[in-house]
């Protein structure tokens, strides 16, 4: 009988052990302080990747256009909650305000409108948050002596170097440090700044900013355009047997 029990408790020790064992051993598996690793979400029914033109990066000054895409929130209301498409008037519907014209308008503009609509009759102080999810395609042209010169869409934001290299990159008679970018400002007029791009590749001068409807130029280098029409000149005239009596 003492046999059977001594067994028993030999068995009991036993399984106490192998269950701290196991525990020790989990928790040795971890080092101290570390967090517990997250499990990888679930991907199944996650939403698709936003468009190309989701806004990214774009600047506070960005204005609204026709087809932006818009997510408007009030704060603590959230059957107000709504994201709507900006039609071809310039112009989105909310829920009891009706429509309301928001082409030209940056997203801090249009947040206090939509407040103010909403202040008027319905709340007493209301908070509103503006995001552009998608904006239009906007353009810039780039021409002059570069690789390849036309018209680019923009997406997002890029700086002067970053549109020159759309274009290929300056040509063989390009002036690099004369740039010259045209822009029309809020009063429709329009300005020029000229940049040395050799400047701005050292890091001695600011990359600037561009925006939709730019206009860039590279001018062409009066020395190495004479030297080229030179060169092609005599190359003609070498091929060409009727070119000394057209001198």
């Amino acid at each position: 009988m003492k046999s059977v029990r001594f067994l028993a408790v030999v068995a009991l020790v036993a399984s106490c052990g192998m269950s701290m064992a196991q525990s020790t051993g989990a928790t040795r598996s971890m080092p101290m302080g570390a967090a517990p690793a997250q499990q990888a979400p679930d991907v199944r029914g996650a939403p698709a990747a936003s468009p190309p033109h989701h806004l990214v990066g774009i600047g506070r000054d960005y204005r609204v256009g026709p087809n932006d895409l818009l997510d408007v929130e009030v704060m603590d209301l959230d059957n107000l909650k709504r994201t709507v498409r900006v039609n071809a008037a310039g112009a989105i519907s909310l829920p009891l305000i009706g429509p309301v014209n928001v082409a030209g308008l940056t997203s801090q503009e249009l947040e206090a409108r939509i407040a103010d609509r909403y202040r008027e009759k319905y709340l007493q102080n209301p908070q509103v948050s503006v995001f552009i999810k998608e904006f239009t395609t906007e353009r810039i042209t780039v021409e002059g002596a570069v690789v390849r010169p036309g018209i680019f869409p923009l997406t997002g934001q890029i700086t002067l170097l970053r549109a020159l290299a759309l274009a290929g990159g300056f040509g063989p008679i390009a002036n690099s440090s004369e740039v010259m970018l045209f822009r029309t400002n809020e009063k429709r007029e329009r300005e020029v700044a000229v940049y040395d791009v050799d400047k701005i590749r050292a890091g001695r001068s600011d990359d600037p900013v561009i925006k939709g409807d730019d206009l860039i130029v590279v001018q062409r280098d009066g020395a190495r355009a004479v030297l080229r029409d030179s060169i092609f000149r005599d190359v003609l005239d070498s091929i060409n047997p009727f070119s000394v009596f057209s001198r």
